[in-house]
């Protein structure tokens, strides 16, 4: 089956060159194309996309409201996953977009292979980033802004081992790194993060790291 695209940039020369650059790819259909996060919304919940390539500035709505939007209510919340597009690696949407739900981002000058790789691995389900890429990303975010305050008791339904794996997915470990450090097996640990982001209904490890940030559970430079 096809991954189905649904591509928001306000740029037309950017939007209509990735479309392009995707539908060429045997396993890609480009089902729609937005210039605003407001029509972004609409395209969503009429082709229920697996993927949608959004850019982060935009008129009428930016990609930060249009994500949350089409994570929270459209149907398929659950199957649709947003790659978040920027120009710079630094950019003050990217923790938030992590925050609602986002699967990753992706710069806007990325090599065309990148691009492809990128939306393949979205719509596997899997997050973007490497652990420790990610790690530093959220950590420069928290030092540098103020993050609301969770309360612990959001983690409360974890066991004292989840929460051990826990806090080492927040740390940046993969699962590999923590095998080794609690002495446990690959798998073990795979079932322990799969039962987590079902307990905390997450997404992915990247919203795992973000919770863990948010509760406390990490702190900055830990």
């Amino acid at each position: 089956m096809s991954i189905r695209v649904l591509v928001v940039d306000d740029q037309a020369m950017v939007r209509e060159g990735f479309a392009a650059l995707l539908g060429a790819q045997d396993d890609i259909e480009v089902v729609g194309q937005a210039e605003n996060g407001a029509i972004a919304v609409e395209l969503s919940a009429v082709h229920h996309p697996d993927v949608v390539l959004m850019d982060v500035r935009m008129p009428v709505m930016d990609g930060l409201e249009a994500a949350r939007r089409i994570l929270a209510e459209t149907p398929d919340a659950d199957t649709t996953h947003v790659l978040m597009l920027t120009t710079f690696d630094v950019d003050d949407y990217v923790y938030d977009a992590l925050r609602i739900g986002a699967s990753g981002f992706l710069l806007k000058d990325a090599l065309a292979d990148e691009l492809v790789a990128a939306v393949r691995i979205v719509a596997s389900g899997e997050a973007l980033l490497a652990p420790s890429v990610t790690k530093r990303m959220i950590e420069q975010f928290a030092v540098s802004r103020a993050r609301p305050a969770l309360s612990r008791d959001r983690l409360a339904g974890l066991t004292e081992r989840e929460l051990e794996v826990m806090t080492l997915i927040g740390r940046g470990h993969s699962n590999q790194e923590i095998a080794a450090l609690l002495f446990i097996a690959q798998q073990t640990v795979k079932t322990h993060v799969s039962k987590i982001l079902a307990k905390l209904e997450l997404r992915d490890r990247v919203q795992a790291v973000v919770l863990a940030y948010d509760t406390g559970l990490v702190e900055p430079g830990s």
